[in-house]
C-alpha cells in the first residue's frame, strides 16, 4: 500500500460513513478500493490498477465512465443557470426540452414527467402520487401497494417498505403501512414449490389475487413490480407474467406500476425493461441510465389519460416537490446523455453485447458443478453458485460463498456485485453498455476462474 492510499483511507475510515457497507468492518479495515478516475468500461484506483466494471457501478453508468459531453453539458448550463426551481409554475428551458425528448422513448402515452434526484425519491413519489389520485377520485381507502417478495424499491421509508428484502427492512423498523407482498416469479426457487412448466402463472394469477381479494380490492392501490428483480437476484420473470399482472389491474381497477430504475435506458437491450413484455403500465418510475450516474436524478412518468384526468379532479396544490425536482443541470446531462445512448446505438449494442454475454453464462453453468440459475436480459445478468446442482441446495451463508467469488473477481481485474437474498448465494453483472466482445469475453473467464478459485478455497469443501 502506497503512502497516498494509506492516508486517504485512515481519512475515509474516520469521516465517511459508507451507505449499504458493515459499519464494524470498515471502522476496522477500511476502504476496500479507493478509485482515481474512469474510461469506458474501466475503473483505475489511486495505485492505478485497472478494473472491468462489471456492474456500470450501480447498474447505472450505462455510457461508460470518462464521458466529457457530459461534462460539458453540465458546465454548459451551469455557466447560463445553474439552477433554477419549478414550484409554484416556474419553469426553465432544460426541464420543458428533456419531457419533450423522453416523452419520444417512453412506452405508449407514458409522457407526462414528474422529476426527483434518485429511484427512492422518484418511487415515493410515485407512491404518493398514485393515493392523490384516489384521494381525488373520490376512493380514499384506496392505499394499500401490493409489491413482491426479493423486491428492491429503494430505502426512504416507503421505497423501504415496498421492498420484500429482509436486510433492508429490517435495517430501521417500523416500516410504513399499507405495502403488501406477494411471492416473486422466481421458477428456480419457486415459493410455491410449483413446476414452471406446468404452473400457469400461480404466483401471479392465483397469489397476487387471493392477496388482493383478502385485502379488498376497492383498498389496493397499484401493483408495483421491476420488470426484472435487479437487486434481489436478476429475476427475470417467464413469458406472460407481465401481462398477467396488467390484467389483474385492469379487472380490479388498479394501478399498474413498474420501477424501471435499474432496466430503463437500454439496459436489457430496450428503451425500457417493460417493453420485452408488450404490455402498457400506468405509472413508470426511472433514475439512474437517465443520466449514467453523472448526475443524481430520477423520475416519475404517467399515462396522459391519468394527466389529463388529474387535470379535472385535483384540487389546490399538488403538495408534493422536492427542492432538486427537475434540476436545470440534471436535465441538461440528461438530454445529452440520451443523444449518446440514441446516436452510438447502445441500445442495439446492449442487446447484442447481452446475447454473447448469455452465452458465456451458460457455458460456466454447463461447465461448473457449483455453477446454476443464469438469468439474464441484455447487459443484465445473473448467475448462481450452488454446492449441489442437482438439488440446488445453497452453500451455508457462513461459506459467504458469493463474496469470495467477488473478491476472486477483485484479483483478476473484474468488478461484479455479490447479492446474498433469502439463503441463496448470487453473482450479478450489469457492465456499461459500450463494452464490446472481448471485454465480455474477460468478465467471462475472469468469472469462471472466480468460482472455481472460491470454491477451492472455502472452507465448506475441505
Amino acid at each position: 500500500m502506497s503512502d497516498e492510499l494509506a492516508r486517504l483511507s485512515e481519512i475515509d475510515r474516520n469521516h465517511y460513513l459508507h451507505p449499504t457497507t458493515s459499519v464494524k468492518e470498515h471502522f476496522n479495515a477500511g476502504p476496500a478500493l479507493v478509485f482515481e478516475r474512469g474510461q469506458g468500461v474501466y475503473l483505475y484506483d489511486v495505485e492505478g490498477k485497472e478494473y472491468i466494471d462489471g456492474m456500470a457501478s450501480l447498474w447505472n453508468v450505462n455510457i461508460g465512465h470518462g464521458r466529457k459531453e457530459l461534462a460539458q453539458a453540465a458546465l454548459d448550463q451551469m455557466s447560463t443557470l445553474a439552477y433554477s426551481h419549478s414550484f409554484s409554475n416556474f419553469s426553465h428551458r432544460p426541464v420543458i426540452e428533456l419531457s419533450e425528448k423522453l416523452a419520444s422513448y417512453t412506452p405508449g402515452d407514458l409522457n407526462v414527467f414528474f422529476y426527483a434526484s434518485g429511484g427512492s425519491e422518484s418511487n415515493d413519489s410515485a407512491i404518493k402520487l398514485i393515493r392523490h389520485y384516489f384521494k381525488m377520485k373520490g376512493q380514499p381507502q384506496r392505499v394499500k401497494i401490493l409489491a413482491r417478495h426479493r423486491a428492491y424499491h429503494g430505502i426512504s421509508i416507503g421505497a423501504t417498505s415496498a421492498t420484500g428484502i429482509g436486510l433492508y427492512r429490517e435495517m430501521a423498523p417500523p416500516l410504513a403501512p399499507g405495502f403488501l407482498h406477494g411471492p416473486a416469479p422466481h421458477c428456480y426457487h419457486c415459493e410455491l414449490g410449483m413446476d414452471p412448466a406446468s404452473c400457469e402463472l400461480a404466483c401471479a394469477k392465483q397469489e397476487l389475487r387471493k392477496l388482493i381479494e383478502q385485502e379488498g380490492p376497492d383498498t389496493v392501490a397499484a401493483i408495483m413490480a421491476e420488470p426484472i428483480q435487479g437487486a434481489g437476484g436478476v429475476i427475470v420473470p417467464p413469458a406472460g407474467y407481465m401481462k398477467a399482472i396488467r390484467e389483474l389491474c385492469d379487472e380490479y381497477g388498479i394501478l399498474m406500476f413498474t420501477d424501471e430504475v435499474i432496466t430503463g435506458f437500454g439496459r436489457t437491450g430496450r428503451w425500457f425493461g417493460i417493453e420485452h413484455e408488450g404490455v402498457q403500465p400506468d405509472v413508470m418510475t426511472f433514475a439512474k441510465g437517465v443520466t449514467s450516474g453523472y448526475f443524481p436524478f430520477g423520475g416519475v412518468a404517467i399515462r396522459q389519460s391519468l394527466h389529463e384526468e388529474l387535470s379535472t379532479i385535483s384540487s389546490g396544490t399538488f403538495a408534493h416537490g422536492f427542492t432538486y425536482s427537475g434540476h436545470p443541470t440534471g436535465c441538461a446531462v440528461a438530454i445529452k446523455n440520451l443523444e449518446i445512448l440514441d446516436n452510438e446505438k447502445l441500445i442495439e449494442n446492449s442487446d447484442k453485447m447481452g446475447e454473447i454475454l448469455r452465452k458465456g453464462l451458460l457455458q460456466i453453468e454447463a461447465s461448473s458443478p457449483f455453477a446454476a440459475n443464469v438469468m439474464s436480459r441484455g447487459l443484465l445478468a445473473s448467475i448462481e453458485i450452488v454446492q449441489d446442482k442437482s438439488t440446488r441446495q445453497a452453500f451455508p451463508q457462513e461459506a459467504s460463498i458469493a463474496n469470495q467469488v467477488f473478491q476472486q473477481c477483485l484479483k483478476r481485474g473484474v468488478i461484479v456485485r455479490p447479492l446474498n437474498i433469502d439463503g441463496t448465494s448470487t453473482i450479478a453483472l450489469s457492465p456499461p453498455l459500450v463494452i464490446h466482445e472481448s471485454q465480455v469475453d474477460t468478465v467471462v473467464n475472469a468469472l469462471a476462474e472466480s468460482i472455481e478459485a472460491a470454491v477451492t478455497t472455502s472452507s465448506v469443501s475441505k
